[in-house]
């Protein structure tokens, strides 16, 4: 809100600057003034800032400014890290944070540096550098943000710039774990990839084949019509990478055919990986769901994913998420459809978008009432602390007064 940050040098207004403040810290993207032109750099980088902070989150932040004065991490602050990071034991979790902060540093620098020199031949050099940096912030942390105006419309056929960003996107947006993962695979031959890591791998490649190629049949007579035989496939590979919390854009969304909005509200749904920068009802529980249901189907006693049995309480987990994630993205369409007056799948773009802390737009995000906007910064809240985290810290009184109490049991009919 300080004057310094707005071009117009009378500072943001209280709704802007809290629904900017938010998205990005939940490393959503979603704007309701155009991030270029309405903040000055000071503006841009306190966004930058908080979608760094937002990426990491608080517990590697804390854990970082810990390592800086020279404190040790307690059993208490591990606990606090290993259900932050999602990471599956407490053993290695400061090692993992360690990982995380080595990593973000890699592959954000790397990730600058290249784009830094794409941009070189576009715009000046300090330009150029500030544009690298700010966008692999966003990119490698899933936030979406850009500083063209348009996205990246302008390079929806341009190899350098989409593969740099899709590239960020995809490694900030599997989590660190597996990325500490592989690359103890890649030192060592006989280190053999975990079940989650192995399981992220595999959901985050399916959805990535079928997005592109459900997205290059569905807009090839449409949005990616003017465009060449390379720059169409790459776009629309980049509109199956995008979905997966990062919010960037290479073809104009409010002109995509309504069945591709509806493919990229479920690829927003389901969202990146534990343990990542991304939001969503997650991969793994993804495939968790679709392993219970097979065990249904096939009658056998549980959910198995191989050779590997998924215990119960990781099935009720992924099952408990997905529901709770639903049933927000539902009562939260329905009161804007109530609120705002638009386009059902609009709204539902909108929501999901914010849920995931995607970003995408169909373009209504300014025009969104007060009330659509505070249920929007709720909404990217409740996605970036994950829903069901918020309903157990809610309903925490609830759950330890009843957990001792054991009641009959009683069939009904399903189905």
């Amino acid at each position: 809100m300080l004057p310094v940050s707005t071009a117009s040098g009378r500072g943001g207004g209280f709704l802007e600057s809290l629904f900017t403040a938010t998205s990005a810290t939940c490393v959503t993207g979603l704007i309701v003034v155009d991030t270029a032109t309405y903040w000055t750099p000071f503006g841009q980088v306190v966004i930058a800032a908080l979608i760094q902070v937002g990426g990491l989150g608080i517990m590697t932040m804390s854990t970082l400014f810990a390592f800086v004065v020279g404190r040790r991490i307690n059993l208490r602050g591990r606990l606090l890290i290993q259900e932050a990071t999602g990471a599956l034991s407490l053993a290695g979790v400061v090692r993992l944070i360690k990982s995380v902060l080595l990593f973000t540093v890699l592959f954000e620098g790397l990730g600058a540096l290249i784009l830094t020199l794409r941009w070189s031949f576009d715009y000046p050099w300090p330009r150029a550098l500030a544009l690298g940096a700010f966008h692999s912030v966003s990119a490698f942390n899933n936030a979406g943000f850009d500083l063209f105006s348009v996205s990246l419309q302008n390079y929806a056929s341009d190899a350098w710039a989409l593969l740099t960003v899709a590239g960020l996107i995809i490694i900030g947006g599997i989590g660190f774990a597996v990325i500490a993962d592989v690359y103890a695979r890649m030192g060592d031959r006989h280190h053999r990839l975990s079940l989650h890591s192995r399981l992220v791998l595999r959901v985050t490649a399916g959805l990535l084949l079928g997005g592109t190629l459900l997205i290059f049949l569905l807009e090839y007579g449409n949005t990616l019509q003017p465009l060449p035989v390379h720059g169409k496939i790459l776009s629309s590979f980049f509109h199956a990478v995008t979905p997966r919390t990062a919010g960037f854009n290479s073809l104009p969304m409010g002109a995509l055919h309504p069945a591709t909005l509806l493919l990229i509200v479920v690829l927003m749904f389901i969202g990146a990986s534990p343990g990542s920068t991304g939001g969503g009802i997650k991969t793994t529980t993804l495939a968790a769901l679709i392993a219970a249901v097979h065990a249904i189907i096939a009658g056998s006693g549980s959910a198995r994913v191989g050779e590997r049995r998924l215990p119960r309480q990781v099935v009720d987990r992924a099952l408990a998420v997905a529901a709770i994630a639903l049933g927000l993205v539902v009562a939260v369409t329905g009161v804007m459809l109530l609120s705002e007056h638009k386009d059902m799948l609009a709204l539902l773009f909108e929501t999901t978008s914010a849920f995931g802390t995607v970003g995408l737009s169909t373009g209504i995000t300014p025009d969104l009432s007060p009330l659509g906007r505070v249920l929007m910064i709720l909404t990217m809240y409740a996605g970036r602390v994950g829903p069901l985290t918020l309903v157990l810290a809610i309903g925490q009184r609830q759950h330890h007064a009843t957990t001792a109490v054991q009641y009959p049991e009683e069939r009904v009919m399903i189905g």
